[in-house]
């Protein structure tokens, strides 16, 4: 399986401006520009882009785990918060809360280490991940 995308860029870096398009359209001529990535422009920029791939990702791998294990799940809801300084990319810290009947904490805590760990998009990552999961069950 191959996705793919692409970007047109014109103009200098401070003063030019871009777009991204996916292979299915999801992102179309959707703008970015070095106002959107460094500061607070309009449009999107490669580590928003980063971030929800990577929440996208870890969520549906916690699923497939959590659903091999045996547990049915209510709900999984990630955000990814990407840090980029000093011009590299240094972090991705994903947040999790979770509802899933019937399960333990500890249980919980080291299957979603294990997605966080082995999900597609982690693993193309070289740089560091933090997960901060917590189970939301009601009592």
């Amino acid at each position: 399986m191959k996705r793919k995308a692409h970007a047109v860029w014109n103009g200098s870096i401070k003063e030019g401006k871009g777009h991204l398009t996916t292979g299915s359209t999801v992102l179309s001529q959707t703008q970015y520009s070095f106002n959107s990535r460094f500061e607070d422009g309009l449009g999107t920029n490669p580590e928003e882009l980063l971030a929800a791939a990577h929440a996208g990702c870890f969520t549906m791998k916690l699923s497939l785990d959590l659903t091999q294990a045996g547990y049915e799940v209510t709900e999984l809801k990630t955000s990814s918060a990407i840090t980029l300084k000093e011009g590299k990319i240094t972090l991705s810290e994903l947040n999790l809360e979770a509802v899933v009947p019937g399960i333990d904490d500890i249980t919980f805590q080291r299957i979603a280490k294990g997605a966080e760990k082995t999900c597609p998009v982690s693993e193309a990552f070289s740089f560091d991940i933090v997960l901060h999961a917590q189970l939301k069950n009601q009592i």
